[in-house]
C-alpha cells in the first residue's frame, strides 16, 4: 500500500520497512520489490549490491520479475559485469514464467541483436537448467 500510494499517502520509507519484513521471511514478492527500491533508489539510497542480494533471493524462490530485474541489472551492468548471456537467461526465465508485454520483450530482443546464434543457444540453455 505505501509503495503505489493505495488508499495512504505514498511513501517510500515506510513500504520499504514493510517489505524488508516480509522478505527476511522468505516472502518471493517482497524480495522483488525490495530489490526494485534499491535499484530506483526509493525508500533507500541507491545500493546496486543490495537490489542484486534482494533479486537473486526472489528469484531463487521462484519470483518471475525477479528474474526480469536481474536481466536489467546484467544487461546494464548495475551491480554485476555486464553479461548479456546471464541478461538473456533470466528475461528467458521471466518470459517462460509468464512476464510478458512489449517493453519486456523489446529489451530481450535489442539484447538478442547484439549476441552470437550460440551465445543465445547457450542463453536457453542456461534458463533451462535453471527453471529444474
Amino acid at each position: 500500500m505505501y509503495h503505489q500510494g493505495q488508499g495512504i499517502p505514498q511513501n517510500y520509507k515506510e513500504a520499504v520497512k514493510w517489505y524488508r519484513l516480509a522478505a527476511e521471511k522468505g516472502i518471493a514478492a517482497s524480495q522483488m520489490a525490495l530489490g526494485s527500491l534499491y535499484v530506483q533508489g526509493k525508500g533507500v539510497p541507491k545500493d546496486n549490491k543490495e537490489a542484486l542480494k534482494w533479486s537473486r533471493l526472489a528469484a531463487e524462490h521462484g519470483n518471475a520479475n525477479a528474474h526480469y530485474n536481474l536481466g536489467n541489472m546484467y544487461g546494464n551492468g548495475e551491480g554485476v559485469p555486464r553479461d548479456y548471456v546471464i541478461a538473456q537467461m533470466h528475461w528467458n526465465i521471466a518470459v517462460a514464467k509468464g512476464v510478458s508485454g512489449p517493453a519486456y520483450n523489446r529489451i530481450r530482443d535489442l539484447v538478442a541483436q547484439e549476441l552470437t546464434p550460440e551465445q543465445i543457444a547457450k542463453a536457453k540453455q542456461m534458463a533451462q537448467e535453471w527453471m529444474r
